[in-house]
C-alpha cells in the first residue's frame, strides 16, 4: 500500500490528547458536536501488508474520542500479523474468513460470527487460515485509556511479515464492504 502505518513507524505517535492551557468544557463539547458522528468508510484507506492490513476508523489522534482505538483488520490468504503484546484488552469481531490466535502459545480458532479476546498482557498473534481467501475482523480496543493510565507496555516479538504468502501476492485489500 506503501503508506506507513504506526505499527512500523518509528516517529512519535498521539495517543492521548494533551490536556493542556485552559480547559474548557462549553468549548469542548462545541469542538465535539462539531465532528461527523459516521466515519465512512469508503474515505479511509488500509495501511501496511502484505499480510496483515489495517484500516483505522477512530483513535485519539482523530480528535473524535480518547478511550477507544477502533479499526479494521484484513489478513490476506494464508496470511499472519506481528506477534506481541500489550496491557490493554481487544476484541476482534470476525466478519468474514476464518482463522486462528496464538495467545501465550495455546491456540485458538475463529471464523466469521466469533468474537476473539485478546486479554490482558498476553504474547499473542492473529492468523488467516484459509490459504486462498482473506479474512476481516472489526477490533475494538481501549488502548488509549491505558496509555493515559500510564499503563504503556507493548512489546513486538515477531514484527509483521514483509513478504507477501505463497497464495497472497499480488493481494489488495477489499475497500469496499465483506463480500
Amino acid at each position: 500500500m506503501g503508506t506507513e502505518s504506526h505499527y512500523h513507524s518509528k516517529k512519535d505517535r498521539v495517543f492521548v490528547r494533551a490536556i493542556s492551557g485552559e480547559y474548557n468544557l462549553k468549548a469542548e463539547l462545541q469542538r465535539l458536536r462539531s465532528l461527523p458522528r459516521v466515519r465512512r468508510g469508503d474515505e479511509l484507506k488500509f495501511l501496511d501488508g502484505p499480510q496483515t492490513f489495517s484500516k483505522h476508523y477512530m483513535e485519539p489522534v482523530d480528535g473524535l474520542g480518547q478511550t477507544l482505538h477502533i479499526h479494521l483488520e484484513e489478513y490476506a490468504p494464508g496470511g499472519k500479523s506481528q506477534k506481541h503484546g500489550h496491557v490493554n484488552e481487544a476484541a476482534f469481531y470476525i466478519l468474514d474468513g476464518c482463522g486462528y490466535e496464538i495467545h501465550d502459545g495455546v491456540r485458538y480458532d475463529w471464523e466469521a460470527g466469533d468474537v476473539a479476546i485478546v486479554h490482558n498482557n498476553c504474547v499473542h498473534q492473529h492468523h488467516n487460515a484459509d490459504p486462498y481467501k482473506p479474512a476481516r475482523a472489526l477490533v475494538i480496543k481501549t488502548k488509549p485509556m491505558y496509555m493515559f493510565m500510564n499503563m504503556l507496555f507493548q512489546k513486538t516479538v515477531e514484527p509483521r511479515p514483509t513478504e507477501a504468502t505463497e497464495h497472497g501476492k499480488g493481494f489488495v485489500p477489499r475497500e469496499d464492504s465483506v463480500e
